[in-house]
């Protein structure tokens, strides 16, 4: 399955992993380009990030010691500053 990642825009895919054994809890996938950008969904394997951030993405890993907040916040900050 596809899932189109906007221009200027980040989403959260801790829902969108299916496997039990990858290190992170959560996915933050920042498209900070001007095109939209098809990501593949579900995230099967620790492979699924290096593929992506090829494509131009920023994909950061949220672990278990990790505050998603924190991390989510800083990303939007980082992306606003671009919007702007």
């Amino acid at each position: 399955m596809k899932f189109v990642v906007r221009p200027l825009h980040m989403v959260s895919l801790g829902g969108y992993i299916v496997e039990w054994d990858v290190p992170f809890r959560n996915l933050i996938v920042v498209n900070k380009t001007e095109e939209p950008i098809k990501i593949e969904i579900p995230v099967l394997n620790e492979e699924w990030i290096e593929t992506h951030r090829d494509l131009g993405l920023e994909v950061i890993p949220v672990f278990d010691e990790d505050s998603f907040l924190k991390s989510w916040k800083k990303s939007h900050i980082e992306l606003e500053r671009i919007r702007s």
